[in-house]
């Protein structure tokens, strides 16, 4: 683990004699953002509870509330800037388990050429499909992948263009989801590889979440019709998940696109006989008003147990619900 962590390091830090390109000394400062907030109810259960909700990241509370406030400021100047990403409220909680102010990603970045760009700092994880923030996701509620996958990492990390299609990612992290410092001196690897916009993704974390292999993908299959692909699986000492989603979507209008997010996943435990899975369907449309996007949003998990109650509260495998979301990115 050593020589693997200093092999990476050395390819790391050896970037920055790599042969530098002419480019522009325009300063460039931009200020992005975006608030969120919903209406979830039961369908299939009572609603004066708020933990009976799947076990997913983020859109779990009934009636009425928040999302999070996300400011974001960059500021570019030649080959050198920086980002601060900053985010408030209960999803912002959730993501960093602090408290209400949440760094969501705080880096500088350094573009040597064209072609290479090393990141240090606090970044969101190259793992996945879904992310935080709702403005990058089409379902406005998570998968089961996302939330147990890793959300950042902090470290440095240098990303490669190797060609028009092919990329390739190396990086160096302490334990995941450990940010504000390394508290006892492990660390992660991370690689991703690249080709038209597919991506196989490894991250090796001992301390943390073990070994992670995923792919996270995509095609149009027509003008009209997208679907996205994530796969992983992950293990520490026997512990661990995978499982799969698919996610079409279809473009009925140009303001109005119908998706669908289908999931496996199955937690793994050398503890556990049998290791619990669940199936969930979420049919999310996604309706768009100037910089107002409106999230109607259907979702069925459907267990291998009795994991939710019923409007009897009975156990029961399966759990209905329905949730409107409104996100506003400016």
């Amino acid at each position: 683990m050593k020589k693997l962590f200093t092999t990476v390091l050395f390819i790391l830090t050896t970037c920055f004699y790599a042969q530098e390109e002419p480019v522009s000394t325009e300063k460039k400062f931009t200020f992005e953002g975006s608030i969120d907030t919903y209406y979830r109810a039961n369908i299939t259960a009572p609603n004066d509870d708020n933990q009976i909700a799947p076990s997913t990241s983020f859109a779990d509370k009934s009636g009425f509330a928040l999302g999070m406030a996300n400011i974001i400021t960059k500021y570019e100047k030649r080959k050198i800037g920086g980002v601060a990403d900053l985010a408030f409220g209960p999803r912002a909680i959730q993501a960093s388990f602090i408290d209400s102010t949440f760094v969501n990603q705080l880096y500088v970045f350094y573009n040597i050429s064209d072609n290479v760009k090393l990141t240090a700092g606090k970044f969101n994880t190259f793992l996945g499909y879904e992310l935080i923030s709702p403005v990058g996701n089409f379902n406005y509620s998570t998968s089961y992948l996302f939330t147990n996958g890793p959300f950042n990492h902090t470290g440095l990390k240098a990303d490669f263009t190797l060609s028009e299609k092919a990329s390739l990612l190396l990086g160096v992290f302490n334990q995941t989801d450990v940010n504000l410092y390394n508290p006892d001196g492990s660390y992660a690897l991370g690689v991703q590889m690249g080709y038209s916009s597919q991506f196989l993704n490894l991250l090796y974390d001992k301390a943390g979440l073990g070994l992670e292999i995923d792919f996270t993908g995509g095609f149009d299959a027509t003008e009209s019709l997208f679907l996205g692909i994530n796969a992983a699986y992950a293990d520490n000492e026997g512990e661990g998940f995978y499982g799969a989603a698919l996610y079409p979507q279809y473009k009925l209008k140009e303001a109005f696109t119908l998706g669908l997010r289908g999931e496996y996943f199955t937690r793994q435990s050398e503890f556990i006989e049998d290791d619990p899975s669940i199936i969930a369907i979420t049919l999310t449309g996604s309706y768009t008003v100037d910089d107002l996007t409106i999230k109607p949003e259907f979702r069925l998990d459907n267990g291998s147990e009795d994991i939710f109650i019923n409007t009897d509260l009975e156990p029961t495998k399966s759990l209905g619900s329905f949730l409107i979301a409104a996100i506003y990115k400016f």
